[in-house]
């Protein structure tokens, strides 16, 4: 049992990309689908996070007594890649706004087919 609550972190890390993925899969709301890649990045981050936990281990500044430090360039990448995250999820609604203007919806069986008239503003 303590194996099992020793990765507790990966095992939520697996679940939430299993979802994310799904949620890509086999949704064709594009709105649906953003929201699930977040879910997928944030596992993503919380892998890397996870990973670089060093238990025991301090911040890595020069004191007397302390032996194990922490590395905390994992960290510094999470927080780049999040920035970069909300920038992407920024650029995706911005296109799923445009396209909802110019084909008059977000579902991807719907956009381009000749049958589906755009609805009148």
């Amino acid at each position: 049992m303590t194996v099992i609550l020793s990765y507790f972190n990966y095992w939520v890390v697996v679940l939430l990309m299993m979802i994310g993925f799904y949620g890509v899969i086999a949704h064709g709301n594009m709105d649906k689908k953003l929201m699930s890649l977040g879910l997928f990045q944030t596992s993503v981050f919380i892998m890397f996070i996870s990973a670089g936990k060093v238990i025991g281990g301090a911040t890595p500044i020069l004191r007397d007594g302390v032996a194990l430090h922490s590395n905390p360039l994992p960290h510094v990448l999470i927080l780049t890649a999040i920035v970069v995250g909300v920038a992407t999820t920024a650029v995706g609604l911005a296109l799923a706004v445009r396209i909802q203007e110019a084909y008059g919806t977000i579902e991807d069986d719907l956009i381009g087919d000749p049958s589906h008239e755009p609805e009148e503003p």
